[in-house]
């Protein structure tokens, strides 16, 4: 799967469905993050699964949006510039920032507040390969057990929740009293230390109250409880978002 060269591997199409939003995405935290807001804002879209072990990102047609061949990837065909193309947009912090920002929701409109709320959402990118390139990986998924490697990115994680751990005191959300795009991306990470990664017990997670306590908050959300699903796996999945139908046809199963 990985090689030292970026671009293309094959040609291929992505399907487009009715909606301006079209994401081309898979249910892993940087996935849910984006699904978790456009849940959140209430628009109509499309989600379509890429399978990446069976490496779908590194066709032309997903790689013409995003260079980097990382999901989530979003294409919005409502932009009315004179362009014909799409508008693409591909980083999910850069993904969250367009759709808050287009919507005007979820996004602080007061310059202190909205640079808390930036600070937090690249804390996140910046701390996500430590929890997940790093902890998960040799914790959960790497073929040997290499012991340095696992004490030295499990402490550097634990140190990370600390952060938002005592962050979170005294606060409802990561900006406050205001629930933001800040809070949706961090979550999906700490959910998957506990429920795909099965580290609640390795990594003392429930020591860390604050986090605890916010996380049943956003874990409470039927938004969030929906974006979760979409592009997922398993039995309660909507592996493809079409309409808000779909989320009635997974409850009804």
């Amino acid at each position: 799967m990985n090689r030292p060269t970026a671009g293309k591997r094959f040609e291929s199409e992505l399907p487009r469905g009715k909606h301006d939003i079209q994401l081309y995405s898979l249910g892993t935290p940087n996935g849910q993050k984006v699904t978790i807001l456009l849940e959140e804002l209430g628009v109509n879209y499309d989600a379509y699964y890429i399978d990446i072990m069976n490496l779908q990102q590194f066709g032309s047609a997903f790689v013409d949006i995003n260079p980097n061949s990382k999901i989530p990837a979003l294409l919005d065909y409502s932009v009315a510039d004179g362009n014909e193309q799409p508008l693409r947009v591909f980083e999910s912090a850069s993904i969250l920032l367009y759709l808050a920002e287009r919507e005007h929701k979820f996004i602080p409109t007061d310059l202190r507040k909205k640079t808390e709320c930036m600070n937090w959402l690249m804390w996140q990118m910046g701390s996500a390969p430590y929890i997940g390139g790093g902890f998960g990986h040799f914790y959960k998924y790497a073929p040997l057990k290499i012991e340095y490697a696992i004490d030295r990115f499990s402490m550097e994680t634990k140190r990370i929740i600390d952060v938002l751990d005592q962050h979170l005191e005294n606060k409802d959300y990561v900006c406050d009293d205001e629930y933001t795009i800040a809070d949706m991306a961090i979550y999906p990470w700490l959910l998957c230390a506990e429920e795909i990664y099965d580290a609640t017990e390795f990594l003392q997670l429930q020591g860390y109250t604050n986090v605890q306590r916010w996380m049943k908050t956003l874990k409470a959300r039927e938004a969030v409880q929906r974006g979760l699903c979409v592009n997922h796996w398993g039995p309660n999945a909507v592996r493809e978002h079409r309409s808000k139908d779909d989320f009635d046809t997974t409850e009804s199963k």
